[in-house]
């Protein structure tokens, strides 16, 4: 029986649940996105604020979540958690993200920006925990794909609706405040997704399996963090299509369709996990990064530079699913505490990785960042092969064990 309360899915199938949750985070990322790309401009024009603060509403939030997640991977392996943190979480972005519509000061903004990332803190890893418990291991890679599919595909309609409504000639504060709508949607979604989750306790786990501990647990999880701190952040790869002539005005259209190219990739990159393993898989996206880091540093026409940066959305597609299957492999038995490690160690890479490369496009300039990122991540997908966990996927193994059949000698 699956924690559910249903039979384990068919190894090909994206569960009931996963799809339900990938729904949740469609109309919640439509809200989000519909505010995002809005803060600088309320923060700068609206409310007087800096650049620093630009750079503290990022870096307080990103670190809040990161600590956060550590905690609640915890949490979420206990008996009944799971629901309340994945609630919980969600619905205290819904409330909190409309509220900076009301913000008098630049440091409410931040306030509430840190709230908004405290939500999803909370829900993280027990919903990422919920997924691996209610999917056959077979078709992991399969459902995380599906669910980060949704995630982006909410991406690209929460900017096309900030777009629309800005210009029907909608007030910042305005579209801030009608990310409600698709936040209650959000509420409404989870409530029916949840109340069918009748156990929402840690999977019965076979007694023969029990989580990776030690190096065998962190040398991954610590590699796939390097890979994270030796990817330019996508702030100054935005950046760098401005410096090669991409018009301000068409750096919203070209953010929509960098999340359509990591919709459309993320569910075959699941499926590529499942067949071929995640080793392989994130190997892959961790070089194509690094290969189109060093074309986005070549002095590229509008075209072209457009065309690599939307390359960058196939990376996605395959270390997402894959980066998760791992940490439900390495933490089969308490997998919200494998999760909860896994996104707060990750989360964290994300601000040294912004401060660093950030003095280093600003003082030796775009096409060196990028480079420098190229070279990094190269390095550490070769670490990334050796570090691996070495179980193999599960269609080389079905593949094993039938050639391991075929090659016993028959009974007379």
């Amino acid at each position: 029986m699956s924690p559910a309360g249903g039979p384990i899915p068919r190894p090909a199938r994206v569960p009931p649940t996963v799809r339900g949750l990938g729904a949740v985070s469609l109309f919640n990322d439509l809200a989000s996105e519909m505010v995002y790309p809005l803060l600088p401009a309320l923060l700068t024009t609206g409310l007087g604020a800096g650049a620093t603060v630009l750079g503290v509403l990022d870096g307080a939030a990103d670190l809040a979540a990161a600590g956060l997640k550590w905690v609640s991977g915890r949490l979420a392996d206990r008996q009944g958690w799971r629901r309340p943190l994945i609630g919980g979480g969600y619905a205290l972005a819904v409330v909190v993200r409309p509220l900076m519509a009301l913000a008098t000061s630049a440091w409410q903004v931040v306030g509430l920006r840190v709230g908004d990332r405290v939500g999803k803190g909370l829900r993280t890893p027990a919903r990422d925990a919920l997924i691996a418990a209610v999917t056959h291991p077979e078709a992991r890679g399969r459902a995380f794909g599906f669910h980060r599919a949704a995630d982006h595909a909410g991406a690209v309609l929460g900017a096309l609706a900030a777009w629309v409504l800005l210009r029907a000639d909608v007030s910042l504060r305005g579209v801030i405040a009608a990310s409600l709508v698709p936040g209650v949607l959000v509420l409404a979604i989870l409530w029916a997704v949840l109340r069918r989750v009748a156990e929402n306790s840690p999977p019965s786990v076979p007694p023969a399996l029990s989580d990776a501990t030690g190096r065998v647990f962190w040398t991954p999880v610590l590699v796939l963090a390097g890979l994270v701190l030796l990817r330019v952040p996508e702030a100054l790869l935005l950046l760098r299509l401005q410096d090669l002539g991409v018009a301000v005005g068409t750096i919203p259209l070209v953010w929509a369709g960098l999340h359509v190219v990591r919709t459309l990739a993320s569910y075959p990159g699941g499926a590529l996990t499942d067949r071929v393993g995640p080793t392989a898989t994130v190997a892959g996206g961790s070089t194509l990064f690094a290969v189109t880091a060093l074309l986005l540093g070549r002095p590229l026409g509008v075209p072209g530079a457009i065309g690599v940066f939307l390359a960058f959305g196939l990376v996605a597609g395959l270390t997402e699913s894959a980066e998760r299957t791992v940490v439900a492999r390495l933490a089969p038995a308490r997998t919200g505490r494998g999760f909860g490690a896994y996104h707060a160690v990750t989360g964290a890479a994300a601000l040294p990785a912004g401060l660093f490369f950030g003095a280093l496009y600003e003082g030796w300039g775009g096409p060196a960042a990028l480079r420098w990122s190229a070279v990094g991540l190269l390095g550490v997908t070769a670490l990334w092969l050796w570090a691996a966990p070495r179980r193999p996927a599960p269609a080389q193994r079905r593949r094993g064990a039938a050639r391991r059949r075929r090659s016993r000698p028959r009974r007379r």
